[in-house]
């Protein structure tokens, strides 16, 4: 074992080393250790097989024999890994005389076997066809007859990348019950409906009912490519909707951040083309504020203050107080650059929408006492706008600015406070 590891160290660092397979197929070839066993396929994958004239080695063929031994072995994880090594296998003379075993693999009892089998039998017919020119026609068979998701998953996958026809003869006969069945066959059954209607556009008709079952799947993968294909084919108005709604489901449920930030990338390229659809869906989409990650809820803040309407103003406005009231919470440790957000939101808000002026300025004044001096400033300049140009509110803003010179705690906030109450 620590032979063949040091001789694949050396040979994936560029060393060449003829004279030792034959030692490593003398002494190694007929182990039945497993571990050896996967080294030796390690070994055979990065050695050169070939002669400086482009000819097999001699000695390929008896490696040949030994994997074909591998290939009818009677431990199922013998016969899988070696059929994954042939996969990776661009040697036609090699493969030639194992192809009968590679198809028998296909009705192995073993699923295990029988997945990588069909895997093997894609790859040998994407490289070489003419090897198994009736490759199709035995995956299609397989297919309908296999009940493991993973096996099944294979063999679709195989007949949508060589023989498109017979994978769509399929998915229609079968397209009632794909709600049922696994997440990556879903997936594939997701790419083949997508690559389907963009080269026949009246077959979307057909596939729309499937996919928005598949939008409401309990997969997020699924899901989210579901909302994705229902973006691609369909521009309706219901389809953007249960789109943006997964969108938004999505939203909650994830907790990875870089899947959070794809998402609000693909909302804000929907809001193009469908903006009044995003606009009656702003509260769900503003959730995601509940995230701590700064990065989220910039991003979600700056898709709101784009789809902000005179409809929904009033409902956003009160839910940017309530998170900026959060952020006197001590749970949610450093929130300054959230609390300038939320301000400088608000403060967007109350310049484009003139009539939350006197609920949003008497909300910010409670914090000209910001520890942070930036947030701070925003809030009293804010104000002084806010104070030149709406002559009804001055009363109430200069009382209650009066009460807050106890909290400030910046000269510069001092300075325009007081030359507020100067002029």
């Amino acid at each position: 074992m620590q032979a063949l590891e040091q001789i694949i160290l050396h040979l994936l660092n560029g060393s060449q080393l003829p004279k030792l397979l034959m030692p490593v197929i003398k002494f190694c070839i007929n182990t039945e250790n497993h571990r050896i066993k996967k080294l030796l396929l390690l070994y055979w994958e990065v050695v050169d097989k070939r002669n400086k004239d482009g000819t097999a080695l001699p000695e390929m063929y008896l490696i040949c024999n030994a994997m074909k031994n591998d290939l009818q072995h009677a431990n199922e994880f013998v016969r899988g890994s070696t059929l994954r090594f042939l996969c990776n296998m661009k040697e036609p003379e090699v493969l030639e005389s194992l192809i009968p075993s590679i198809i028998q693999n296909i009705d192995h009892r073993h699923s295990y076997v029988r997945k990588n089998a069909v895997l093997t039998v894609m790859s040998v017919y994407t490289t070489f066809p003419d090897l198994i020119q009736d490759a199709p026609h035995l995956i299609e068979t397989f297919l309908y007859q296999e009940a493991n998701p993973s096996a099944k998953r294979n063999a679709f996958l195989m007949l949508f990348q060589c023989d498109q026809e017979r994978a769509v003869t399929f998915l229609n006969s079968v397209l009632s019950t794909v709600n049922g069945m696994g997440e990556s066959f879903q997936l594939v059954v997701l790419e083949l409906i997508r690559k389907v209607c963009r080269s026949n556009p009246l077959a979307r008709s057909q596939y729309i009912r499937a996919i928005y079952g598949l939008v409401n799947c309990p997969s997020h993968a699924v899901a989210f490519e579901g909302a994705n294909t229902l973006v691609a084919l369909s521009s309706a108005p219901t389809a953007i909707r249960a789109a943006v709604t997964a969108y938004c489901a999505l939203l909650q449920s994830q907790s990875d951040n870089n899947v959070k930030l794809i998402i609000l990338n693909r909302l804000a390229a929907l809001k193009k083309r469908n903006e009044k659809i995003l606009q009656e869906m702003l509260m769900d989409i503003l959730r995601a504020l509940s995230s701590p990650n700064i990065d989220i809820r910039r991003k979600t803040i700056a898709l709101a203050l784009e789809l902000i309407s005179p409809r929904n103003v009033d409902e956003v406005v009160q839910l940017l107080k309530k998170e900026i009231v959060k952020t006197d919470s001590p749970e949610q440790g450093k929130s300054d650059a959230y609390r300038k957000l939320l301000v400088d939101a608000l403060h967007h808000c109350a310049v484009k929408f003139p009539d939350v002026v006197p609920s949003v300025v008497h909300v910010l004044l409670n914090y000209l006492g910001d520890d942070n001096a930036s947030s701070a400033l925003d809030v009293i300049y804010f104000v002084r706008e806010i104070v030149e140009e709406y002559r009804q509110l001055r009363d109430g803003i200069l009382t209650k600015l009066m009460e807050s010179f106890d909290e400030i705690r910046s000269a510069q906030v001092y300075r325009v406070a007081l030359w507020i109450i100067g002029e």
